[in-house]
């Protein structure tokens, strides 16, 4: 009965779909963002203009298009969706990977030790560097699996202390690097960046470098796991039910400490792609870059999918992308970050419009048996 009366109208089909859902919450936040835009005295027109030219590049003010903005938006979105694919991937076996900032921060202190500190060689010297990213935020994260499959210890507590270990441990290791100051290191060697000539001559000098490729990868290899293997099903199937994939002859501990591995990994490479693409210099943090924080976000707007946590990724690249436009338009940068804040908060309202589903399901049983 609750198929039929989710199935017998538009509202009900598009609210137990996963996918509307998300893209509804995406609209309620960019309304609500609009509104408050409105009330402190700006035009909402001018965020929608900040936001069209970070997507496309196109200014609307002077007609003019710079593909520039497009390449930044896919830079800024790379590390949005790696950090997504780490807490999706955690999540489709049973697990909240709040540790992924202290995986993308170990990955980006490593891959900045490998910069300064590896052998120069063209090529080899970043793929070294982002391979030891990879692997240290495996590790970190496979930690935190471990803990758990083995001592129950929960991976929310243990991933928020690792989160601010791997922050200070970043910085004792990052100030004893070669020309380190208070705030940042040496300038990399050219054969440690991630540039990419060909992008950056199509985008009018953008950042956009390799690790746009690898987070293609990256999506593929996450899509691939999950759904094409054995090891995904078991994974999704102790997501489901731990004790009956126990059951089922399923190695759960195995599958808890994998996930956090691979989990581990993408917000590792991450960091890497962060530190080699982004920047010219080592940086010695002060704070967190948030990156892993918000891929909580992303993999929640995505529903934990490939696809859905790469579109959400470009929606959050894009905000970001947007921040400095919306102040060259009398607009609060702010705004972004409550647009964010208010998608999560609807996200997090999808348990309460199942409850409403069922009660609705039932109020129309109720109706039907007494009007027989």
């Amino acid at each position: 009965m609750l198929k039929t009366e989710r199935r017998g109208s538009f509202m009900g089909r598009m609210l137990a779909s996963e996918g509307a859902v998300s893209v509804l919450v995406v609209l309620l936040g960019f309304l609500v963002g609009t509104i408050l835009v409105a009330l402190v005295g700006k035009n909402p027109l001018n965020m929608y203009k900040a936001i069209l030219q970070a997507l496309s590049g196109y200014n609307i003010d002077n007609g003019k298009m710079n593909v520039r903005y497009i390449g930044e938006t896919l830079n800024y979105a790379v590390p949005f969706i790696l950090c997504g694919l780490s807490m999706a991937f955690a999540a489709r076996a049973g697990l909240f990977n709040i540790g992924g900032e202290g995986q993308y921060i170990v990955g980006l202190t490593v891959a900045q030790m490998v910069a300064l500190l590896g052998p120069q060689i063209p090529v080899f010297h970043w793929v070294l560097a982002l391979a030891g990213a990879t692997v240290i935020g495996a590790l970190w994260g496979g930690l935190v699996g471990v803990l758990k499959a083995k001592f129950e210890v929960s991976e929310v507590v243990s991933t928020i202390m690792l989160n601010y270990v791997a922050l200070y441990v970043s910085r004792m290791v990052c100030l004893r690097l070669p020309g380190a100051t208070t705030y940042k290191t040496a300038n990399f060697p050219e054969s440690a960046l991630l540039t990419n000539g060909f992008f950056q001559s199509i985008t009018n000098g953008s950042m956009l470098n390799h690790g746009f490729f690898l987070m293609l990868a990256a999506v593929v290899i996450y899509w691939f796991i999950m759904e094409k293997t054995n090891l995904g099903f078991g994974l999704r199937a102790t997501g489901f039910n731990r004790e009956t994939a126990r059951c089922s002859g399923i190695p759960v501990v195995k599958s808890i400490a994998v996930s956090m591995a691979i989990a581990g990994a993408f917000a590792g490479l991450a960091g890497g792609i962060v530190a080699l693409g982004s920047f010219r210099y080592g940086r010695v943090l002060s704070g967190m870059d948030n990156y892993g924080f918000n891929g909580i976000a992303v993999a929640l707007v995505g529903n934990s999918t490939a696809l859905g946590t790469m579109l959400a990724g470009l929606l959050f690249g894009m905000l970001k992308n947007a921040q400095a436009l919306m102040q060259g338009k009398q607009i609060p940068k702010e705004i972004t970050f409550i647009i964010q804040g208010l998608i999560v908060v609807f996200i997090a309202l999808r348990s309460a419009i199942a409850m409403y589903l069922d009660w609705r399901s039932k109020r129309q049983l109720q109706r039907e048996v007494l009007g027989k």
